[in-house]
């Protein structure tokens, strides 16, 4: 079974595709304009071992914001579509990441209920020119879209540029256990019947 998709979005702000595999071996390119982002995103893609490829160009004469959010908004499209029916899945995941002083727990429940519960530390430092407080706006993106329930939060850390990396690796972690096929599962992992 192909767990595969590629979804594309244009606006007047951005336009944006993402071909994510969720059985790959964690390569892929990803190339958004923005440095500490695409870097973000290659984490993600090798420490979930996704294969992922992004591609974007967004109104960066104005800032990042709407690259950073559009692209969690196409990634979490095709994190959905890529799983299908969610059949036979793990379907939660939870994964503590260290990075040097920094601490970070993630918890996800690919549910089909999106939340995010972020645990951020205000007044981080930016990471060069890029805003910390856009990695809530990129995970409440991909959360709504992907359908997931998921809990971040930051237990220790001072260095931003830690934190943000500490984030993308536990996430990427944490999806890699949710969406694991077990064969013991019959169906959905949900007394419902549906996820």
């Amino acid at each position: 079974m192909s767990r595969e998709a590629t979804v594309r979005r244009e606006t007047k702000e951005t336009q944006i595709e993402v071909r994510l595999d969720l059985d790959g071996t964690g390569t892929g390119k990803v190339s958004t304009g923005i440095g500490f982002f695409d870097h973000m995103l290659d984490l993600f893609a090798r420490h979930g071992l996704f294969n992922l490829d992004v591609e974007a160009r967004g109104d960066l004469h104005i800032d990042a914001h709407h690259t950073v959010e559009d692209t969690g908004i196409v990634l979490g499209q095709a994190f959905s579509r890529a799983l299908g029916e969610k059949v036979g899945i793990v379907r939660y995941g939870h994964f503590l990441l260290p990075m040097d002083e920094a601490l970070v727990r993630v918890v996800v429940d690919i549910s089909g209920r999106p939340y995010l519960g972020i645990d951020l530390p205000q007044g981080l430092a930016p990471v060069g020119s890029f805003p910390v407080q856009l990695v809530e706006e990129f995970l409440r993106a991909f959360a709504t879209n992907a359908g997931l329930t998921l809990h971040v939060a930051v237990l220790s850390g001072r260095d931003s540029h830690h934190i943000c990396e500490s984030i993308f690796k536990g996430l990427a972690r944490a999806l890699e256990m949710a969406v694991r096929v077990d064969p013991r599962v019959s169906g959905v992992p949900s007394t419902k019947g549906l996820l």
